[in-house]
């Protein structure tokens, strides 16, 4: 077996358990919803994104349109767009187009946290040893949560779908705790929400398109608020501090 590719397998191995993990609860969401378990195994084997995939299956169950699970998709994974480019400048140049599509289907925040701190230039089968087990992972864990909530009782089932919320949960307030600015964003698109929510007209807004404009309106005001420095910014500051001390 290749070494290269050897390496990306047991690098990959602690994202796949962590995967198989969330994806088992979003076989039981599925199930809930009124997805069968084929139908999810193949949506998780041709969709590696956690966020989108909930946010996708929530859609489905309130019956939204076509064009919401199109505008949410985009707004939720378009961030992997620029971590693609990002990961462009660390693989090999030999490297033909066909493999470069291959591993950006599967380029997911930890998969691409791993490959950038990888020392070397990133070789065709390590991307694929690091991709293989997250992606079996994935779609093992929505098949065995999906089986399992069709032999749930219906209430049970129907409750676990709590662990949707608990999973958003575990991703803000870790994030909140560590940044003020992380935390006003997230408030305010509770607070967005609920306006959507409660407010008469606003309310008449189907939950797809209502979802799309709570993260562009927050994530928008974040940006203009708290806007990120430069990073060249922070070097000359920090160059004028050292000369003014």
């Amino acid at each position: 077996m290749n070494k290269e590719f050897k390496h990306g397998l047991k690098n990959g191995i602690p994202i796949a358990l962590g995967y198989f993990a969330v994806s088992f609860s979003l076989g039981i969401t599925m199930i809930a919803s009124g997805i069968s378990a084929a139908e999810g195994t193949v949506m998780s084997l041709s969709n590696l994104t956690s966020a989108g995939e909930f946010a996708g299956i929530r859609i489905i169950a309130v019956g939204g349109t076509l064009a919401e699970m199109v505008l949410t998709q985009v707004i939720i994974n378009l961030r992997y767009s620029l971590m693609s480019m990002s990961l462009s400048q660390k693989l090999e140049e030999s490297m033909s187009l066909w493999k470069k599509l291959i591993i950006a289907f599967a380029n997911t925040d930890e998969i691409f946290a791993v490959a950038m701190s990888h020392q070397k230039s990133l070789t065709f089968p390590f991307m694929a040893g690091l991709q293989l087990l997250p992606i079996l992972g994935w779609t093992l864990g929505t098949l065995l949560g999906a089986v399992a909530g069709n032999l749930m009782p219906e209430r049970i089932s129907i409750a676990m779908n709590v662990m949707l919320y608990g999973m958003f949960i575990a991703i803000v307030v870790p994030a909140a705790k560590k940044s003020k600015p992380v935390l006003i964003v997230a408030c305010m698109a509770i607070v967005f929400s609920c306006l959507f929510r409660y407010v008469p007209g606003l309310d008449k807004v189907s939950e797809g398109i209502a979802i799309s404009i709570c993260t562009v309106l927050a994530a928008g005001l974040g940006a203009v608020f708290f806007p990120v420095k430069d990073e060249n910014e922070n070097t000359s500051d920090t160059e004028e501090n050292i000369k003014k001390n």
